[in-house]
């Protein structure tokens, strides 16, 4: 599974790269979003790695990210709040290659901006652009 933070914001954007990171859910700085390999988005993370932090979620970092920042798909209304168990069984079946547009949350998380910063202006040996591989869990720890 990988996930994808957004971290530019939308100032002088090119329209095919903001339609790109639209497309994959990415519509707001420091937005993320948790999905499947395919070729398709591969190529798509291509198209925009200069404008998006990527890597391989691990199952501990993604039960932490549903618990703290996942919605409900009902809304603000009824204030559902997600239980340690059920976090657990949505981290397993999202690492199960199953779609999040099927299960009770929102398919995208709102994260904060990271503690101790980031350099958004290079790539991953230096700052965070491009994939950070299995460092993505650090940096999704310190945005929760």
């Amino acid at each position: 599974m990988k996930t994808i933070i957004r971290i530019t914001g939308m100032v002088n954007m090119n329209r095919d790269n903001e339609e790109t990171l639209s497309r994959l859910r990415l519509r707001r700085k420091y937005s993320c979003v948790v999905i499947n390999e395919h070729k398709e988005i591969l190529s798509m993370l291509k198209k925009v790695r200069n404008f998006v932090a990527y890597g391989d979620i691990d199952k501990e970092t993604l039960k932490e990210m549903i618990i703290k920042r996942g919605k409900s798909i009902e809304g603000d209304k009824k204030k559902l709040k997600i239980t340690d168990e059920k976090a657990n069984k949505l981290a397993e079946e999202i690492l199960k290659k199953q779609s999040l547009n099927n299960l009770e949350i929102k398919p995208f998380f709102r994260l904060h901006p990271p503690r101790k910063g980031i350099n958004t202006r290079a790539h991953f040996p230096k700052g965070v652009l491009g994939d950070n591989k299995e460092k993505i869990n650090e940096l999704i720890r310190r945005m929760l």
